[in-house]
């Protein structure tokens, strides 16, 4: 796995790429993913983008984004501040 693998209608992303663009270690991404802290977003390119997905991962104030084709080959990615997100977990 080169750490991005289609999954279905979605893909899954390996702990590590998110480990670092929010400096933290794998094992505490895997858990705040697991409890809400860590949310995530999908979105499917058309027109000029189709076959492309666009995944954006959210943590306290900044956002991961990756741009994948169907085989998950990254294409490009972007780590940037965000306003912080509520968390959906009480």
């Amino acid at each position: 796995m080169n750490g991005i693998e289609r999954d279905g209608d979605g893909f899954v992303v390996d702990a590590t790429i998110l480990s670092a663009a929010f400096g933290r270690p794998a094992p505490e991404i895997r858990a705040s993913m697991r409890d809400g802290r860590i949310t995530s977003r999908c979105e499917t390119g058309s027109g000029a983008d189709a076959g492309r997905w666009r995944l954006t991962f959210y943590h306290e104030g900044r956002a991961l984004r990756l741009t994948v084709n169907a085989e998950g080959a990254l294409l490009k990615r972007s780590v940037f501040d965000v306003a912080p997100v509520p968390s959906i977990m009480p």
